[in-house]
């Protein structure tokens, strides 16, 4: 159960400092309309992983801890994105969200208790039994992709 502990305290510690480094990687580049990772630019990288981070892994892991086994929808990125992408947004704000929708998430999880990390919810397409720490861990493997690609640019 130590193991177990350590592991759940080293995620959540990792989710903050992939968020502080996925900012200062987009932060960096010269132009943030530039193509960096297939078709997109870094601002729609930013914007992609924002509304991700918000809407469905933090979402899907605030509802997991309040409501008993809920179900979630699957999400298609690209049909999001073509709908409510803001070339003009500004990525400072973009990112400024991002970063405190992650650190107001890592609050939560470091205070949670043992059994908090179990609930369980489902999916329409994955299935059920999908765990608080599944959605977490899932959280910080997206932000971790598109800090990879970010870093290759």
């Amino acid at each position: 159960m130590k193991e177990l502990t350590e592991y759940r305290i080293k995620i959540v510690e990792r989710l903050a400092e992939a968020a502080r480094e996925f900012c200062a990687a987009c932060l960096a580049a010269n132009d943030a309309h530039t193509k960096v990772d297939g078709d997109w630019a870094v601002h729609q990288i930013a914007s992609h992983t924002r509304d991700v981070d918000k809407l469905i892994y933090g979402a899907r892991i605030r509802q997991t801890l309040n409501d008993d086994n809920p179900e979630f929808k699957s999400f298609d990125a690209d049909a999001w994105m073509a709908e409510h992408y803001n070339r003009d947004e500004s990525l400072a704000g973009i990112l400024d969200e991002f970063s405190a929708n992650v650190n107001d998430l890592c609050k939560i999880l470091r205070d949670l208790p043992r059994e908090s990390w179990s609930r369980v919810s489902r999916h329409e397409t994955i299935g059920g039994d999908l765990s608080l720490q599944l959605w977490v861990e899932r959280s910080l493997a997206h932000i971790e992709e598109h800090l990879r690609a970010l870093k290759k640019a």
